[in-house]
C-alpha cells in the first residue's frame, strides 16, 4: 500500500507504533520496523540521552528498517535535557521523530537541520493546524478514543478526521481506535494516509512488558476505561483498576479543591510497577478504548500482516462489491 506517509516515512505500510511509556523500547520499535511499519522508541523512557543513545544503537542491531524515537515535552519543575536527547537522536542518525505534549517549535531547527522528518500528536484540528504552521512535516491527529492524554474537546475520530481533511494540507494518521483491517480502511476514508496504533501493539509477544498487562487488555471491553485528572484539565484516558477507583473517588470528594498532589500515589512513578512488575492495580496507565477489539496477543509480524491482508479484502471485494457494474 502506497500513501504519503508510507512515502515520506519509508516504510511497507501505513502503521506507525507510538511512543508508549515504558512500553516504546528497542525490542518493540525493532519488531514494528521489520513488519514493515514504523517502530518507535519512547525517549523519556530512557532516563539520560547516553541511555537512549544506546536504546537506539541497541534497535540498530535488531533492525536495519526506519525506526524513529518519541519526545514528549512536558512542563516540569526540572525539565528534561531536551538539548541532550536531541543531540541522541541526530547523533543516532534517527531520521523520524514523533513530537508530543506541548508545541515543539523550539526544538525543530536542530530536527530540521538534521533531515528529521517530524510527526507532531494533536488531539484538535487548531492543535494540527499550528503544527502545520510551525513546519512539522505530519501529524497524528488522535481522537477521543485513544489512550493515554485525548485532549479536552471530547471530539471522536468520526468527526475528527474528516476535519482534519477538510483543513490540513500535510498528511496526517489516524491515532485512536485503531487496531485492525477495518481500521486502517476507514482512516483512509476519512482523509488519513495511514494509522498510529499504541495499545494494539501492547498486546503482542514482542511487546516487552509483563503477561499481566497483556491477559489484561485481551480480557477489557470497550466499556472498561477511564478518564481520569479531568479537573486537572491533563484528562488521560486508563484501564479501570483499584487504583483508578481510589482515584477517581479522591477526585469526587475533592472537586474543585483537587491538587496534582492529592492524586501522585495513583500516577507518579507507577509505570515500572505495572510494565515490568505486572501488578496491575499499582497505578493509572494509559489503555484506548481499542481494549474492546483485542481478542489475541500475536506477534507483531502476524498482525501486521493480519492488518494488510484485511483491509485489502475490505477495500477489494466488500466495497467494490458495492459498486453497480
Amino acid at each position: 500500500m502506497k500513501t504519503k506517509i508510507t512515502e515520506m516515512f519509508g516504510i511497507e505500510h501505513p502503521i506507525i507504533q507510538g511512543g508508549m511509556h515504558f512500553v516504546g523500547f528497542a525490542e518493540m520499535a525493532a519488531a514494528v520496523s521489520n513488519a514493515g511499519g514504523l517502530g518507535i522508541i519512547t525517549g523519556l523512557t530512557q532516563r539520560t540521552p547516553e541511555a537512549l543513545a544506546n536504546e537506539i544503537k541497541r534497535c540498530r542491531e535488531m533492525t536495519n528498517k526506519p525506526f524513529g524515537v518519541n519526545l514528549t515535552f512536558l512542563p516540569a519543575v526540572t525539565p528534561p535535557d531536551y538539548p541532550g536527547y536531541i543531540d541522541a537522536i541526530v547523533k543516532g542518525g534517527i531520521k523520524v521523530v514523533e513530537t508530543a505534549g506541548n508545541n515543539p517549535q523550539k526544538w525543530l531547527p536542530a530536527l530540521k537541520d538534521a533531515g528529521i522528518k517530524v510527526i507532531h500528536k494533536c488531539t484538535s484540528v487548531r492543535h494540527s493546524l499550528k503544527a502545520e504552521s510551525i513546519g512539522c512535516d505530519a501529524v497524528s491527529v488522535d481522537g477521543f478514543e485513544c489512550g493515554g492524554h485525548p485532549g479536552e474537546d471530547d471530539v471522536p475520530n468520526f468527526i475528527l478526521l474528516p476535519r482534519a481533511a477538510e483543513e490540513l494540507r500535510i498528511p496526517f494518521v489516524a491515532s485512536g481506535g485503531m487496531a485492525d483491517g477495518r481500521s486502517l480502511v476507514a482512516a483512509l476514508s476519512l482523509g488519513a494516509d495511514g494509522m498510529n496504533m499504541g495499545t494494539r501493539f501492547m498486546a503482542t509477544k514482542e511487546a516487552p512488558i509483563h503477561d499481566n498487562v497483556k491477559k489484561a487488555l485481551v480480557a477489557a471491553s470497550e466499556l472498561d476505561t477511564r478518564l481520569v485528572m479531568r479537573p486537572l484539565r491533563n484528562t488521560e484516558r486508563v484501564l479501570k483498576n483499584a487504583a483508578v477507583d481510589r482515584l477517581l473517588q479522591k477526585e469526587k470528594e475533592l472537586g474543585p479543591k483537587l491538587e496534582f498532589k492529592d492524586i501522585i500515589a495513583e500516577v507518579g512513578g507507577v509505570y515500572p510497577r505495572i510494565m515490568k512488575d505486572g501488578d496491575m492495580d499499582a497505578g493509572a496507565w494509559s489503555c484506548g478504548m481499542v481494549a474492546g477489539l483485542i481478542h489475541d496477543v500475536p506477534t507483531v509480524q502476524e498482525l501486521i500482516g493480519r492488518i494488510m491482508r484485511e483491509a485489502e479484502t475490505i477495500i477489494e471485494q466488500r466495497l467494490g462489491g458495492f459498486m453497480k457494474k
